[in-house]
């Protein structure tokens, strides 16, 4: 494809740009209270770190190992989840993240499930803490 037929910042919503450019969410958190890492058959990765207060998310964290369209899906994820309850985070699907970025490419779609896969991996990861919390030390 030729630089006429598409031109990175002129065709994509100011929303992906945003997102796909920000970096205040790009650590490692120690210590979190959930931890999900997910990785694509394209070879990109995503770890996910939120930190949980009475069934509310708080702090939501991560690390990329890939392109912008991955960077921007992970992103859209934290705006969409922080700050909310547990339970709205485990109904965030790929679409949501897609309908948000607005001009996610089609052949990208899998960078949204990427992203929502390492959130689930962190939500279960919640549950089993919340019932065997001496697995936090084992559990990586």
């Amino acid at each position: 494809m030729n630089k006429a037929e598409f031109d990175f910042l002129q065709n994509h919503s100011e929303r992906f740009l945003e997102m796909a450019f920000r970096t205040d969410r790009d650590e490692r958190l120690h210590n979190p209270d959930a931890y999900g890492k997910n990785t694509g058959d394209c070879g990109d990765s995503i770890e996910i770190f939120l930190t949980v207060k009475e069934e509310r998310i708080l702090t939501v964290a991560f690390v990329i190992d890939g392109c912008l369209n991955t960077r921007a899906c992970a992103a859209m994820l934290g705006d969409l989840i922080e700050g909310g309850t547990l339970n709205r985070a485990w109904k965030i699907t790929p679409d949501d993240i897609a309908h948000e970025l607005e001009t996610l490419p089609e052949e990208s779609y899998h960078c949204a499930e990427l992203a929502v896969g390492a959130l689930y991996q962190a939500l279960a990861r919640y549950r089993t803490l919340r019932r065997e919390p001496w697995k936090k030390n084992y559990m990586r």
